[in-house]
């Protein structure tokens, strides 16, 4: 669950050490700081006071808490890194026990990117890719919209829980490129194209990057501010990604 490094990896060992997590959320440390001694939180999750003081230490060094040590015990908060990984487990929990939608409607505004989707579009390791898993030759950039209903930001989270067709990433002998996870979609009601995430960090859950093999901007006659419907196809948790 947990991607913790320079620890003991044992099953048991990540399984209790995300309880912890999850425990302190419980208290109340995910929307305010809590003072919990070592003895109480080993009491309420039956484990020894040392182990607790171990994964207190650990989820400190990850950034996954914020904690003070007082002489009444400790004074624990969740920090935001911490909380994203409650969620991402949360989602994915929630992508195995809930039957998904066949598809899933986002609504955003257009606005102007970085510019830089023509780049990373053209490039082959990710065009052929694309073209093979997708089933079309992607027009050199990315229609960008910006998701300003609360709602939208939380669907387009719960979004990434359901599996993606997934682009490898690769090396071209002077530079690493990251993979990327992609889902089809169809904007406007007519366009069928691509949501795609992880191709680059520079945007956040309140936006979306969007593929197609034509340029959409053209073929919806779309500017600036204009909002768009994106219905975004999921596949069921059972279902392998490409």
């Amino acid at each position: 669950m947990l991607a913790l490094p320079e620890m003991d990896r044992g099953e048991d060992q990540t399984r209790i050490l995300f309880f912890t997590l999850v425990k302190l959320a419980e208290l109340g440390a995910k929307d305010r700081a809590i003072q919990i001694s070592t003895t109480e939180l080993a009491d309420r999750l039956k484990v020894s006071q040392q182990t607790v003081s171990r994964h207190l230490m650990e989820l400190e060094r990850v950034g996954y808490i914020q904690r003070q040590i007082t002489r009444k015990g400790g004074v624990i908060k969740i920090s935001d890194l911490g909380l994203e990984e409650i969620r991402r487990v949360f989602l994915s929990l929630k992508s195995i026990f809930e039957v998904p939608p066949t598809t899933i409607t986002l609504e955003g505004y257009v606005f102007d990117g970085l510019g830089e989707g023509a780049y990373y579009l053209s490039l082959r390791g990710y065009r052929r890719q694309i073209m093979r898993k997708l089933g079309f030759d992607p027009y050199p950039g990315t229609l960008n919209l910006k998701l300003k209903d609360p709602t939208n930001i939380q669907v387009r989270k719960e979004i990434e829980a359901y599996p993606a067709i997934t682009l490898e990433g690769f090396e071209d002998g002077s530079r690493t490129y990251g993979g990327a996870r992609c889902y089809k979609v169809i904007m406007g009601g007519k366009v069928e194209g691509a949501l795609i995430t992880a191709m680059r960090t520079h945007y956040v859950a309140d936006v979306i990057e969007l593929i197609a093999p034509v340029y959409i901007r053209q073929q919806l006659s779309l500017k600036e501010g204009d909002k768009v419907e994106v219905k975004v196809t999921v596949s069921s948790p059972q279902q392998s990604s490409v």
